[in-house]
């Protein structure tokens, strides 16, 4: 076979041979020595992204590929389709060694005529060619890639023998069959569309096992010319007309001559016109947007298969691999919350105003796995630069920098959580007593085991500058007072408070390492809304914080499961220090700042609002036992107050993370209704009493050291007339000995020592009792006797005096009067 196809290829390129010079005999020597062996690559194919649908089966959201291909197994394809192939390229292919010898020899004939005439390539070498083709691909430098399909597609005679001795070489390892199938699976139908079932899907929406003779003539009429016979361009009628008249004039009429189709088949076919009916392929994250809005969910995948080294050694080999790679990516999103969260966000949400460059965010974790439920904004998803719209951007504002472009934003006060655990780790309780009000620190005064105190007065306004005084933490927590989280704050260690909310997931967007300081308390750090969702999802699951999942289940192409992206769950804090931070967060939707936010289902909440700087920025997170959802609404670009701004229609802009919240979660809760938290022990809750320590006669930073070691408060009262030496402590209140809640405001009055001990002038004759006040220094009038009455009195001595002696008063505005005895 060897040295008959050398023969009819020198034949076939005897002009060629003649200008070049080479003789006949080199040319079977050359044959001879070519390689023989060829193997099919694995098929690059389409990779799918699904969703979870309501009846927990799998829902596509977006496929992505290089070649949008689906291989399919023999028996899933049409035997129309299979008989048109061989009937037109190949009719002798069940019966040749992979060159046939009666084309070739018409071929060679007609070439030494000098005609141009039908080709003697056979289905085997075009498979061949195909595959070479496929191969360059591979290539990743594009200068070797473009020199390798060059040399793969070029028409030489050395190209035509290779060709020919690969083709002999493929069908010694190959059934018929298997090679035939492999050419319709590998086979392009225009640019990026390849295989057969792909193209049965897209030009005529059925599958490759179920289209018509018709149908089935009109795909291999594209196959050796798919770009000029597509019938996919409306605007350019002629090439359906043009593929109508290769399927009439050339595959029907090959097929009944093979008689592969009856008379009456070909009537029918003939009679009908080709009438494509285009199915558009799931191409990328943009639509995974139809009516769901969930681009960037998808897009956020597509960022974990990026940045996951198990995929490949850089970002673009694992996204080259991912997209080639035939894989299904079965993620966590569920359709039912996710249309729940669209619709609430495009009700609630408006994605263009001219008020500010607005910006939303929703996202939904599910506490005890980190499985990521739901994800919206309020722009629609689209990572074309060339066709994006001012309400469109591909800046996912959910996720890290990392996985979607965003740095974050200002997480404020609902980061004063971890503040509130740290506090009850230290063994704390939500009942005890705190300073909410605005007051200066002293900056030198707060530890930080990590970095260092710092030093200098610090002072925070309070939301909307309120003076609650002496509160409780729950209420605290409830009304987001800010110097009450800065005071306890100052009880513990900043690193400790940074480590704790660390343990709950809690980074800054950017990647860069958290910021520690006093002001970052109260939610400086800038973070996305998934890791605000993630890190309230651990408290509502018994303190178990569970790193955000995106991607459930990894299938390649042969069906195998693949290693997904690694995730982890580990205990932040101790389950009854979160049932504790529960309780305290209960009480933000219960009566609190986050009231409005609450759907009124009966469904058990925990949750906590927050505002930054110029309110630049609001948030919304809260939680059930089965879900948890945090939103961000403020300025993508710019300072604009979202609290004093109102958009027609919407309403003001600071209450829409309500309003969205509260949409949502009433339809998410009917899904996945949550039961009840549960109730911390009485060793956080209880509200300790301790005695209140005894100061007077102490200095005021003395005082101040015994009531702030006993678990108080310390508030200096000012000066107050007392015994004790002047600019010493005078005494509290509560007073030395009584008991009194532990971190509640013990007041400290410091003495001005103008009170003096009024003698005791009993039993002393009047005059010596009269001298005796004088001379303590107090003023004495006889007109301001008491008078006694008793017969068996003596009314020459002093009973005694008003004020009694022994107290003390002060001389400079008391007035001593003696009580004395008067006879009947």
């Amino acid at each position: 076979m060897s040295a008959i196809a050398g023969i009819l290829v020198t034949a076939m390129v005897a002009p060629a041979l003649a200008v070049t010079g080479i003789a006949t005999n080199n040319s079977i020597g050359m044959f001879e020595n070519l390689p023989s062996n060829i193997r099919p690559d694995v098929l690059a194919q389409k990779s799918e992204i699904y969703a979870t649908g309501s009846d927990g089966s799998p829902v596509l959201l977006a496929s992505v590929f290089d070649q949008n291909r689906e291989e399919v197994s023999w028996d899933q394809i049409s035997p129309f389709v299979k008989d048109a192939v061989v009937s037109v390229e190949d009719p002798r292919f069940y019966t040749h060694g992979g060159v046939d010898i009666i084309s070739a020899t018409r071929a060679a004939a007609q070439s030494a005529a000098g005609g141009d005439g039908p080709g003697a390539s056979t289905i085997s070498m075009q498979y061949v060619r195909n595959i070479l083709i496929q191969k360059t691909e591979e290539i990743q430098d594009e200068a070797e890639r473009k020199k390798a399909f060059d040399d793969a597609t070029k028409t030489t005679v050395d190209r035509k023998l290779k060709d020919m001795k690969l083709a002999i070489g493929l069908e010694k390892e190959f059934t018929k069959d298997q090679i035939l199938l492999g050419y319709l699976n590998m086979s392009n139908f225009v640019v990026t569309l390849y295989g057969i079932e792909a193209a049965a899907q897209y030009y005529y929406g059925v599958s490759a096992a179920n289209v018509s003779l018709a149908q089935a003539t009109s795909l291999v009429a594209m196959v050796n010319e798919p770009n000029g016979l597509r019938i996919d361009q409306a605007e350019a009628p002629e090439k359906i007309t043009e593929n109508q008249a290769r399927r009439d004039v050339n595959i029907l009429p090959a097929m009944l001559k093979e008689h592969k189709i009856t008379q009456a088949q070909f009537d029918e076919a003939i009679a009908t016109p080709v009438t494509p009916n285009i199915v558009q392929p799931s191409t990328g994250c943009k639509t995974a947007n139809d009516n769901i809005g969930a681009g960037f969910f998808c897009d956020y995948v597509s960022y974990i298969v990026k940045n996951d080294a198990a995929f490949g050694d850089s970002a673009e080999a694992r996204w080259q691999k991912f997209r080639t790679g035939g894989y299904q990516i079965f993620t966590t999103l569920d359709l039912d919350l996710q249309t729940a969260a669209i619709n609430s966000m495009n009700s609630n949400v408006p994605q263009l105003t001219d008020r500010l460059d607005l910006g939303s965010s929703m996202v939904t974790v599910q506490p005890g796995t980190g499985r990521v439920l739901a994800m919206v904004q309020n722009k629609t998803f689209n990572d074309d630069p060339e066709t994006t719209q001012p309400n469109e951007t591909s800046l996912n504002l959910g996720t890290d920098y990392a996985f979607g472009g965003s740095t974050g934003f200002p997480s404020g006060s609902t980061y004063k959580v971890f503040t509130l655990a740290d506090w009850l780790k230290t063994g704390h309780s939500i009942n005890e007593q705190v300073n909410g009000n605005v007051r200066t620190f002293n900056l030198a005064t707060f530890k930080n085991r990590c970095e260092g105190a710092g030093g200098g007065p610090y002072k925070s306004a309070n939301d909307g500058g309120s003076t609650p005084g002496s509160m409780s933490v729950v209420q605290a927590t409830a009304q987001s007072v800010n110097n009450a989280f800065i005071g306890m704050a100052q009880k513990l260690d900043m690193c400790d408070i940074t480590e704790t909310a660390m343990s709950f997931g809690m980074h800054r967007a950017d990647g860069t390492p958290m910021q520690q300081n006093v002001s970052g308390v109260l939610g400086t750090n800038e973070v996305a809304p998934l890791t605000v969702a993630a890190a309230y999802a651990g408290i509502a699951a018994n303190g178990l914080y569970c790193e955000p999942k995106a991607i459930d289940r990894i299938v390649d192409a042969t069906g195998a499961d693949v290693p997904i992206p690694a995730t982890s769950c580990s205990q932040a804090v101790d389950p009854n220090v979160a049932a504790a931070m529960g309780q305290a967060m209960a009480a933000v939707v219960n009566g609190g700042t986050g009231g409005a936010a609450r759907p009124g289902d009966g469904i058990p909440l925990i949750g906590k609002t927050g505002t930054t700087d110029g309110e630049k920025h609001v948030w919304f997170a809260g939680a059930s036992t089965t879900l948890a959802t945090a939103i961000w609404v403020g300025n993508i670009v710019g300072d604009v107050s979202v609290r004093y701004t109102s958009v027609p229609d919407y309403g003001n802009v600071a209450d829409m993370r309500f309003s969205t919240w509260r949409e949502y979660m009433a339809q998410a809760n009917s899904k996945f209704p949550g039961g009840s938290f549960p109730t911390p022990n009485s060793s956080l809750t209880a509200a300790p009493q301790v005695a209140v320590p005894a100061v007077q006669g102490k200095t005021i930073a003395e005082a101040q050291s015994l009531i702030e070691a006993a678990g108080f408060t310390f508030q200096d009262g000012g000066a107050t007339d007392n015994e004790a030496p002047a600019g010493s402590a005078a005494g509290s209140v509560p007073a030395a000995g009584e008991n009194a809640t532990k971190g509640a405001t013990v007041t400290v009055y410091t003495s001005n020592g103008l009170l003096k001990p009024v003698p005791n002038v009993a039993g002393l004759e009047l005059g010596a009792a009269a001298k005796a006040i004088q001379n303590a220094g107090f003023k004495y009038s006889a007109s301001t006797q008491t008078q006694v009455t008793d017969a068996n009195c003596n009314n020459k001595v002093a009973l005694g005096s008003t004020p009694a002696g022994g107290s003390f008063a002060n001389p400079a505005s008391t007035s001593v009067a003696l009580v004395v005895c008067k006879k009947p």
